[in-house]
Parts: structure tokens; sequence; C-alpha cells
């Protein structure tokens, strides 16, 4: 995989722009798809997208942008797609170019809701992508941090390490620091998960718990997710790499989470219609929680997941928080 290779990346919120914003440091033109006709000429008038990471400006002779998810996934050799993971099914079923020969990237942060697929096994089986033709992006790297140009890392993962280095390197600067992994269906399950535990942290916080008990929350949370992955693919992984532990970090504790911050609506006594009705992004945990609920369901032998059990109980089974917390603190050591 070479540089000449031309990228594009799908989707408008923050963590789609601060992609783009990473690959303008290194490409000459990225292409970039975004459902909004008034995004797009915003964008072209005023240099930057009006709803997210506003200051960062760009120059636009290097944006093929298009209202068109076509003609951006034709043009394309690498296709980025940072569409919320509630929406992307809606949006792919517009596709009607042949894909099969592109290499895939999902910066999805959550899983296809309709199948309870990862992103990447639904590229396969529709799109007949192979899997080494598909990489996951994790962090620990907030869009808005990436707009101040303050250091933070990505984690590539592909099976196919060369074009894993590719996508590292095309994503490099001096503030983005890349690292490449082959456990593409661990992380992309962890990048999921961690959105959960971020609610859990949020609500939490809502209900007046402190830093102590927040340090055994994200503690037990890893513990967690560990279990849930190894559940799903058994591979020798470590749970502590940043792709897996920072991550789960930063989406934990972060002013900048907006699941965390979903969540601590929550705990302060918000419904779960008003906390996404205020908030003006998606929180990718919600879903999430439902999707990692169902999968353990279908197991014959279940993983004990008590965070996500209390957090789908408060999100989806209308439970009190403050009762749902006082039961799950003695289920943590």
């Amino acid at each position: 995989m070479s540089d000449t290779k031309k990228y594009a990346v799908f989707g408008a919120g923050s963590w789609a722009t601060a992609i783009v914003k990473m690959l303008s440091e290194n490409l000459d033109e990225i292409g970039w798809y975004m459902r909004s006709a008034y995004t797009k000429e915003h964008l072209l008038k005023e240099q930057h997208n009006p709803s997210y990471l506003s200051s960062v400006e760009f120059h636009t002779e290097q944006l093929k942008l298009s209202n068109d998810i076509n003609e951006i996934a034709a043009w394309a050799d690498v296709l980025i797609f940072v569409i919320p993971s509630a929406f992307i099914h809606s949006e792919l079923e517009q596709l009607n170019v042949d894909i099969s020969n592109k290499t895939i990237v999902s910066a999805v942060k959550g899983i296809m809701p309709e199948s309870g697929k990862l992103v990447g096994e639904h590229f396969h089986d529709i799109y007949k992508i192979p899997f080494d033709h598909i990489a996951v992006i994790a962090g620990p790297c907030h869009a808005e941090e990436v707009a101040l140009e303050r250091l933070s890392y990505l984690t590539i993962s592909c099976a196919d390490k060369e074009k894993a280095e590719a996508i590292a390197k095309n994503l490099s600067s001096s503030y983005i620091k890349t690292k490449t992994s082959d456990d593409v269906i661990g992380i992309e399950y962890a990048v999921m998960l961690k959105n959960i535990y971020a609610i859990a942290a949020g609500i939490a916080h809502g209900l007046g718990y402190g830093d102590n008990f927040q340090s055994v929350l994200m503690s037990n949370a890893i513990r967690e997710m560990k279990r849930f992955i190894k559940k799903r693919h058994k591979m020798k992984r470590n749970i502590n790499n940043s792709a897996y532990l920072g991550d789960l970090l930063v989406t934990g504790y972060s002013v900048f989470s907006r699941n965390r911050m979903f969540g601590s609506m929550i705990g302060k006594g918000y419904t779960v219609k008003s906390a996404q009705m205020e908030m003006n992004m998606v929180a990718e945990g919600y879903y999430a929680t439902k999707s990692a609920h169902d999968l353990n369901k279908k197991n014959k032998r279940k993983t004990q997941l008590p965070i996500i059990k209390a957090v789908y109980d408060i999100l989806y089974e209308n439970k009190n928080p403050k009762k749902v917390f006082e039961k799950l603190v003695d289920k943590l050591d």
C-alpha cells in the first residue's frame, strides 16, 4: 500500500472533522462525504465545519467535498467511516458502487445495532471486503484535543501490517503519535465498550460519587472489558495497552467525553430522551449498551458484566440510577 492511495472520510461530526485535520497534515487531497448540503457549502465558504470543531480551519483546495456517498466511495481507495453506529446502516444503504477492492477503516466507535455485528464484519458480509482490507482506529484521542493540536495517540489495527502502517503514517504528525496492532476484533469491541463504561462513570458522577469510587469503577471496568472481549475473540492481547485501558480512561474521565456527559445527566435525574435532546452530539454508549447486553444474553454461558448490566437497567429498563448503583457497589472490588 503506497502513499498514492486516495483517502476519504465519511461523516461530518467532531471525530470525522478531527480525522480530516490529521490527514490534511500529510495528503494533498482528502475526500469528505457529508450528508448536509449546508455543512458542505459552509465549509467551502468559511473554511470550517459549522457545527463541530469550528476552530479548525481547512485549506479547502485540499478537500474533495460531496453530499453524494457514491461519488466519494468511487473516488477513494481508503474509506474511513466515522458515521455514528445508529445511522451508518441507513447511510450505507445508499451505496451502489462496488467497494469490494477498497480498504475500509472503521472509526465508528460502536457496532451495527440492527445485527449486533462489528462494523468490519458488516462490510465483510455485505460488501465482500476481505478481512485483511479492514482496519480500525482507536485512541486514546479526543477530537477536541486534536483541534488544539495537543499530543495524542492512535492505534491502527489491521490484519495486514503494511496497510496498518500506511494508514498510521498518513494520520501521524508532530502532535499525533501512532502505533499498529493486529487485534482488529478486540480493539473494535474495546472501542465500543469504553463508551458504556464512560456512561457508568458519568452516572456515578451525577449521583455524587467521588474519585475514590470512580477509580474502583474503572479498574473493574477494564477487567470486565477483558472478560467480554476474551469471550468474543480469544487471542493474546495486553488489555493494559493504550488502545484498551488508555482509551477507557480518557473516555471515562475527560470533560470532553460525550458519553460521560450523557451519563452525568442521567445520574442527575434527566430522562434518556431529555438528555439526548439536550446534547448536540450522539452518545455512542447508549446504543452500545443494548448491543453488548444482547450479545452477552445470547451466550450459552453468560459472562459476568455487572457494570454493563447496571447501565442497561438504567437506560433501557428505566430503573432508578441511585438504587441500581447502590447494588452495583457491592459487586465491585
